[in-house]
């Protein structure tokens, strides 16, 4: 870049503020060729017009044009302006507030704006002397933010940080691990595992917290354990029942510094948690202002819950489990919300709740599965003790509470992603130890655990064990087990028999039942039937996608609405299918029928209910365990695209008063009672015989089922019109509708007419 030439009455006043006391300069502003500025975000020192000093005042410089929105603009410009360490900290101000200090001065040439950072870069953005500035990022935006800019980004230098303490080298302390290690109620040992893909780590570590303004201080540098590659540091006079929010702060000569929470923490703290309402986190601390980044916390002598039920799942091949998400399920988007819609599900019969993840996610609107903390529970749903409270209420009632985890991948918020990261590409470095830079599979989101490193893994069961310990969840549905591999495979062969991947679930599945024999275990693993078969073997359930079948028939189509898929049979162990007509991942059946349904299907709530449960009556009367998707139960209606695939969705509990909802509500629950009332036929030494294919559409649907001396019956009629239906029963006797006890048949034979999507459950009465 060109050296600018200063005028002449500049250079004087420079030289009357060498002879004065040391001042930050405030006014020596270079004449440049501003029409010669790049376009996009120029940032300059004024003190020696090179790349802008943290510690120094400078102009940011921002040229439109160039494909950028404001070429020709003449109104106001202001800075979304703020520091870049993996995520944007310092920020002065939210979205939509418009700060003068933020306000760019427009220059005398066209198209080029100036925003002063005085009387340094660190001062005007509040920093404090301990945080490493080597990037500023800034969205240009006029004043209502209709038109903005790009992320864009100023190189800064930073020579702080130099003045380190000389490591101590000594080793852990006896029995203690990584994380957070509660010694007596005055003394913790903090444990950090830090080391590279090359055995090499940082240079330096220290604890910050609000006990050091959030500064590294030499009190607080932590001792290094070469062998076992971790920091340590042991807090000895710690208050009991005060809770301690800490980072740590690692540097090294060539990667810089970072500040990253600890893996094993059981709270974090966020910038983002003032959106938190207080009816959902009473009494939650202030984020520190001076720090940026996730916090963590210790407490000793903490108030332990006071569990009030003890839960096992009795049948794990019996179960009918709601999957619910927090956020779409109640008014107040919460488990007050939730606990407070308990006496619904009891009503409705379900013995399982799947919670959609819950453990520390990025931001506090969100599917959960974007995970970057697995010891801590999110705070957008409640506090620690709430996440309790309901599991135990949850059990009081006999249903149990399955935890959906994500350990496929995570943020790079995540501390061990964040450990070694590569900022130029905005990823896991290629000497982060735990982490693959690019997922061998073709389904990896965010970033992608390597699960054949040891470490990982062991992490992974310690947070298992913890989840089951602390608090007593029943048991887990994985998300996208397929991606546990690092064989290199394409979408056409991601599914072939991986072993490596089987041993690897295997090992977590080993670990649960050590700590808790009866808990329920459940894979989305889509692979090929053998290795879904190995691991049912062991014991693990696997998803089982209807979706498109029961769809098809919902919308009166006889192409690919086979039912048979939902049904194990000799395949598969008894009871390995979890099976679903809709998940959180597929598309609403109602939806579909109201959008593209046969004949008058698309425009009648009725006959698309009525269809919706037939569907549920080939479906809960099918042996095996089986998943709903909330309010499925209602006829939900509106499209997983929504406000965007993740977006929250309307909530419409106005549905339950609807007359044809409601019947599809009580269909679910009378099933489900059918279910509770006659176990006999949902065991493996029932015979299950069914004919739900496409060649049964015109002749009609049916299930025949036998226990003993005891059977029953579905028949259904999925075509677009009223069919007389002839029913084959297994065994000859009187049969009665078990919904209509009037109606009633004798012999072997009968027919039935049913309209269009109708459906009848016959019982057979000794």
């Amino acid at each position: 870049m060109k050296r600018y030439i200063l005028f002449a009455l500049e250079l004087c006043f420079l030289a009357f503020l060498a002879s004065c006391e040391p001042q930050v300069p405030v006014t020596p502003e270079e004449e440049i060729d501003l029409s010669n500025l790049p376009y996009g975000l120029s940032g300059y020192s004024l003190t020696d017009n090179g790349t802008p000093k943290a510690d120094e005042p400078c102009i940011i410089y921002y040229k439109a044009g160039g494909g950028f929105p404001f070429s020709g603009y003449t109104d106001v410009l202001y800075a979304h302006i703020g520091i870049v360490e993996f995520e944007w900290k310092h920020v002065p101000a939210d979205w939509n507030t418009n700060l003068d200090r933020c306000r760019f001065t427009a220059t005398d040439v066209p198209d080029v704006w100036m925003l002063r950072l005085e009387p340094s870069i660190r001062e005007w953005f509040g920093a404090s002397r301990t945080e490493v500035i080597n990037k500023i990022g800034v969205v240009v935006r006029n004043a209502d933010g209709t038109r903005q800019t790009a992320d864009l980004f100023c190189t800064v230098e930073d020579q702080q940080g130099t003045a380190y303490d000389e490591v101590e080298h000594a080793v852990m302390p006896v029995g203690t691990s990584e994380g957070i290690n509660y010694i007596d109620e005055h003394t913790v040992t903090l444990v950090l595992k830090d080391h590279d893909g090359q055995g090499g780590s940082y240079d330096h570590a220290y604890v910050i917290g609000d006990f050091s303004n959030w500064e590294y201080q030499s009190a607080y540098a932590m001792k290094r354990d070469e062998e076992a590659s971790t920091w340590w540091y042991t807090f000895t006079q710690v208050e009991p029942g005060k809770e301690y929010r800490f980072q740590y702060h690692l540097h090294d000569a060539e990667r810089g510094t970072i500040r990253i929470c600890d893996p094993y923490t059981e709270i974090v703290y966020s910038a983002d948690d003032h959106w938190i309402p207080a009816s959902t986190y009473p009494d939650m601390p202030a984020y520190p202002t001076a720090t940026s980044g996730l916090v963590g916390a210790f407490q000793t002598a903490r108030e332990s819950y006071a569990w009030q039920t003890d839960f096992t799942v009795s049948n794990p091949d019996d179960l009918i489990i709601y999957e619910l998400l927090l956020r779409d399920f109640s008014s107040t988007k919460d488990l007050k919300g939730a606990l407070a819609r308990l006496d619904y599900l009891e009503e409705l019969g379900i013995n399982a709740i799947e919670l959609m993840p819950v453990q520390e996610f990025d931001g506090n609107n969100s599917w959960g599965y974007n995970p970057c903390a697995y010891f801590a529970m999110d705070k957008a749903y409640g506090t620690r003790e709430m996440y309790k409270q309901f599991i135990d209420e949850c059990h009081s009632r006999g249903i149990a509470v399955l935890l959906d985890v994500v350990y496929n991948h995570a943020t790079g918020a995540h501390p061990m992603a964040k450990l070694y990261w590569n900022t130029a590409n905005n990823c896991t470095a290629g000497d982060n130890p735990w982490f693959n830079v690019t997922a061998p599979h073709p389904y990896s989101v965010f970033h992608d655990w390597n699960h054949e490193n040891a470490e990982v893994r062991e992490h992974v069961k310690r947070n298992l064990e913890y989840l089951l310990r602390e608090y007593r969840f029943d048991g887990f549905r994985f998300d996208l087990t397929k991606g546990f591999t690092q064989r290199q495979c394409t979408e056409a062969t991601a599914s072939n028999y991986d072993q490596g991947r089987i041993d690897v679930l295997t090992e977590y599945h080993d670990a649960i039942k050590a700590v808790s024999p009866d808990a329920v275990v459940i894979l989305e693993h889509f692979c090929c039937d053998a290795e879904e078969r190995a691991l049912a073997e062991e014991g693990i359930k696997v998803w089982r996608n209807l979706n498109n079948s029961y769809c098809q028939s919902a919308m009166g189509y006889v192409e690919n609405s086979s039912f048979s898929g939902l049904w194990t049979g000799t395949s598969m162990p008894f009871g390995a299918y979890v099976g679903f007509m809709e998940s959180h991942d597929e598309e609403r059946l109602i939806y579909k029928a109201k959008t593209w349904g046969a004949g008058s299907i698309a425009h009648s709530l009725n006959e698309q209910m009525q269809r919706a449960a037939m569907g549920a009556a080939f479906f809960f009367t099918v042996p095996g365990p089986k998943m709903i998707w909330q309010f499925g139960e209602l006829g939900y209606d509106y499209s997983i695209e929504e406000n965007g695939r993740t977006g929250e969705k309307p909530l419409r509990w106005d549905y339950l008063e609807m007359p044809e909802r409601r019947a599809l509500y009580d269909a679910y629950a009378q099933l489900i009672t059918f279910r509770r009332e006659h176990p006999q036929f949902f065991t493996s030494e029932a015979d299950f015989v069914w004919k739900v294919s496409t060649s049964h559409w015109s002749t009609g649907r049916q299930i025949n089922c036998v226990a003993g001396e005891e059977a029953f019956v579905v028949v259904g009629n999925p075509d677009t019109r009223e069919q007389a239906i002839t029913v084959t029963f297994p065994i000859e006797g009187t049969w009665k509708n078990y919904f209509e006890s009037a109606e009633n048949y004798s012999g072997s034979t009968a027919i039935v007419t049913l309209g269009a999507g109708e459906y009848r459950l016959y019982l057979m009465e000794n």
